[in-house]
C-alpha cells in the first residue's frame, strides 16, 4: 500500500510452524478447534498434509505496523481433490478435456474435515479492510502462479459474504446439525420428539448396547495411548471398507492427543476388556464436531449410539449449543439432526470456464434449496418444537 502509515506485508508460508502459534491462534479464536495452530500443525508434522500427499501448505499471513500479525488463512496447493468433501471432479475433467490444466489448484480449508468455520482468520484488533486484503492476497497468489482456480470450502457466513462481494462463485451445500433447545437431559430432548420417533430412538439405544456393550466417553487426561491405538485400528478398518485408503495416520492422533486433549471427545464402545468401536469428536466453545467413526464387526445401531446420541448427551451435559455430525446422512434427521445449509466459494479466472461453472452452480443451488426445504418436512420434532428448532 502507498500510504506508509498503513503498510502491510503479505507472506506465504510453506509450514504453519513459520507462524508463531500465539499469533495464529489470536486470529483463529477459540470457537472452532479445527482452525487452531495445534490441529493444523499435527496434520503437517504427522505427514498427513505434505507435498507427497497432495496437500502442500501455502498459508498466508498479513502483518501490519510493528510486524503484528493481523490476519491468516489456512491455504494449500492441491494436486487432486480428495479429502475435501466439496466435489469438483467433474469441473477438473471438463477443464482438462478442453485443454486446460486444473491441478494444482489453491484451496483454503481444513484438510479432511467438513466442518464449517472461519477461513479468513482475523486478529480482534485488525483494521476493517483486513478480510478484503486476505482475499486479494489469495487471488494475487493464484494469478502469479497461473493457477486454474481458488476454492474456499465451508467458510462461515461472514467470510462467504466477503468472498461473494470479491467475485467468487457461491456454492450451496447441506449438512445435518443438532441444536440444543435448552434441554435439561436426554429425556427432555426425547420429550420434544413425536411419539413414534421417540420410541424408535429409545429402541435403538437399548438394542445398541444389548450385546453387553458399555460406552466410555473420554476427554482430556483420560485419553491414553491404548485408547488411540484401539481407535486407530477402527479408523483403518472403516477407511479400508469405505474409501480404500486412510487420510490420517497414527502419529496425527498421537500429536493431537498430546497437544490438544481438552479439545477431544472420544466415545469408545467396549465389550468386556476389549474395545470394539469408537467415534472421534472435536470440542469447540459452543459445538461438538463429529469427525471419524470406526468399528470391528457389525453392531446394530452402535454407530447411531456412539456418533449421534452420545454427542447429544455430551452437548446437553456441557451446555453446548450444537452438534455437527459431519457430511452426508439423511438418516440423521429422524435422530434430531436437521438439514442446515453450508457454503463454498470458487474463484475461476478463465471466462468461459467460470461461465460454465456459474450456470451449473445456479442450477445446483436451486436443487439444494428445494432439498433442504423438503427434508425439513421429515423433522422428528413435535410441531411446536419443530418451529422452535427452525428459528
Amino acid at each position: 500500500m502507498n500510504d506508509t502509515d498503513r503498510t502491510i506485508t503479505v507472506k506465504v508460508h510453506s509450514a504453519i510452524t513459520d507462524i508463531p502459534a500465539a499469533d495464529w491462534d489470536v486470529c483463529a479464536g477459540d470457537t472452532n478447534p479445527t482452525v487452531s495452530h495445534a490441529f493444523l500443525k499435527a496434520l503437517e508434522e504427522s505427514g498427513s498434509t505434505t507435498a507427497r500427499t497432495g496437500w502442500t501448505p501455502q498459508h498466508l499471513s498479513i502483518t501490519g505496523l510493528g510486524a503484528a500479525v493481523v490476519g491468516v488463512v489456512p491455504l494449500y496447493a492441491k494436486t487432486h481433490s480428495y479429502g475435501e468433501y466439496i466435489f469438483d471432479y467433474g469441473w477438473a475433467d471438463a477443464f482438462e478435456r478442453a485443454g486446460g490444466r486444473y491441478y494444482p489448484k489453491l484451496l483454503s480449508a481444513v484438510p479432511f474435515t467438513p466442518v464449517p468455520g472461519p477461513r479468513l482468520l482475523l486478529h480482534p484488533g485488525a483494521p476493517p479492510e483486513t478480510r478484503g486484503l486476505l482475499i486479494a492476497a489469495m487471488i494475487e497468489l493464484a494469478v502469479q502462479r497461473r493457477i486454474s482456480s481458488l476454492h474456499v470450502n465451508f467458510p462461515e457466513p461472514a467470510d462467504m459474504g466477503a468472498l461473494s462481494e470479491a467475485g467468487f462463485l457461491h456454492r450451496l451445500g447441506q449438512q445435518f446439525h443438532w441444536t440444543n433447545d435448552g434441554y435439561r437431559d436426554f429425556d427432555d430432548f426425547l420429550a420434544a420428539l413425536n411419539s413414534r420417533k421417540r420410541k424408535a430412538v429409545k429402541k435403538e439405544r437399548r438394542e445398541a448396547l444389548a450385546p453387553g456393550l458399555e460406552i466410555e466417553v473420554l476427554t482430556g487426561a483420560d485419553l491414553k495411548p491404548r485408547h488411540w491405538d484401539a481407535f486407530y485400528e477402527f479408523y483403518l478398518a472403516t477407511s479400508d471398507r469405505k474409501w480404500g485408503s486412510a487420510y490420517l495416520n497414527r502419529r496425527f492422533f498421537a500429536l493431537i492427543g498430546e497437544q490438544m486433549p481438552e479439545k477431544i471427545v472420544l466415545v469408545m464402545a467396549r465389550c468386556g476388556a476389549n474395545y470394539v468401536a469408537g467415534a472421534f469428536n472435536l470440542l469447540g466453545r459452543e459445538t461438538i464436531y463429529g469427525r471419524n467413526w470406526g468399528s470391528y464387526g457389525e453392531y446394530k445401531f452402535l454407530h447411531f449410539e456412539c456418533c449421534y446420541y452420545q454427542a447429544i448427551e455430551f452437548a446437553i451435559a456441557h451446555k453446548l449449543k450444537h452438534v455437527e455430525a459431519g457430511a452426508q446422512g439423511p438418516h440423521k434427521i429422524q435422530r434430531g439432526y436437521l438439514p442446515t445449509p453450508t457454503y463454498s466459494a470458487h474463484w475461476i479466472p478463465d471466462p468461459a470456464f467460470r461461465r460454465a461453472v456459474g450456470h451449473f452452480l445456479a442450477r445446483e443451488r436451486d436443487m439444494v434449496e428445494r432439498k433442504i426445504e423438503g427434508l425439513a418436512e421429515f423433522s422428528p420434532f413435535r410441531r411446536e418444537d419443530a418451529s422452535n428448532q427452525s428459528t
